[in-house]
């Protein structure tokens, strides 16, 4: 059972909420789920694209959202060290590819984000839930990390996720498997 704690700050006050639990239904070892869904640029992805290759594919709330800020710039910031590993980066939110372009020009993502607005991947992937905020109880992308092997399948899950140091994370992991 992993339980996130949230702190934001707003209008100088801080405000703390706790999310629910959340364990992804996938397991290290299974095959990732195959996926059709369109891109920031308005390409069809599809993970069979990547086949050989490996994929990090990870999923956020929210578009503009101050941790989903925090993280996306911490894949930007990253991306090099994906690039010079092979690895191919894809954020995933339920939000439609109009919110994905202004958030990766804002930001100038060098990676794509995919438009899960049918919410297939979410569910295939077990992120899709329950979640709590202020009091508020409501559905829900919860954020974690799928480290997609080039043979399809699940190298690693991070289910827990800092996003200002996430990218770095799994870089370092990477780099200890290949040892």
């Amino acid at each position: 059972m992993v339980i996130r704690s949230l702190v934001l700050a707003h209008n100088g006050a801080t405000v703390a909420s706790m999310a629910t639990s959340f364990s992804p239904t996938l397991q290290v070892g299974d095959p990732a789920p195959d996926f059709s869904v369109t891109a920031t640029d308005g390409s069809t992805v599809a993970l069979s694209d990547f086949a050989g290759r490996p994929v990090v594919l990870y999923f956020y709330p929210k578009d503009n959202t101050p941790g989903c800020n925090l993280e996306a710039c911490g894949f930007r910031d990253a991306y090099p060290g994906f690039s010079e590993r092979g690895v191919a980066v894809l954020g995933v939110s339920v939000d439609p590819v109009t919110s994905h372009r202004k958030f990766a020009e804002k930001f100038q993502l060098p990676f794509r984000l995919l438009a899960d607005v049918d919410k297939f991947l979410v569910q295939a992937y077990g992120v899709w839930g329950e979640k709590s905020f202020l009091g508020r109880t409501y559905m829900g992308t919860h954020r974690a990390t799928f480290l997609i092997g080039s043979d399809g399948r699940i190298r690693q899950i991070w289910a827990k996720v800092t996003p200002k140091t996430h990218a770095q994370e799994i870089l370092a992991f990477i780099d200890r498997e290949k040892r």
